[in-house]
């Protein structure tokens, strides 16, 4: 997987500097389940995706839906391990990022992200 910097074009500031990107369909599926956690500036874009789930994951993330557009469509913070999330007909792809990093960065539905390759 290559990585990738995270920025929130709209509130001006970096989400992650060292997000993984899974655009296959086995580290789709197995995204972050089975990773001791994520560290200030880590995180993971599934893409294609417009549904997470926390199966088998032993911490709590962030999670931003987004659509075609790079716009956030909707943010869930905390989201606990072993919870299903919401389907998003119109997301698709989502990030996630350690907890609490949505509220740090001010990141909301409407925002636009970057991603710097």
């Amino acid at each position: 997987m290559s990585l990738v910097t995270v920025r929130n074009q709209t509130q001006n500031c970096l989400i992650g500097e060292r997000v993984r990107e899974a655009r296959s369909f086995w580290s789709r599926g197995r995204g972050l389940m089975f990773v001791s956690g994520l560290e200030h500036g880590e995180g993971l874009i599934i893409d294609p995706c417009s549904s997470i789930h926390t199966f088998w994951m032993r911490f709590p993330i962030d999670v931003l839906y987004m659509d075609r557009d790079n716009r956030v469509i909707r943010a869930d913070e905390t989201m606990k391990p072993w919870r299903i999330g919401p389907v998003f007909t119109g997301s698709r792809w989502v990030i996630e990022l350690p907890p609490g990093m949505i509220s740090a960065t001010g990141t909301q539905a409407g925002d636009t992200i970057d991603i710097i390759r």
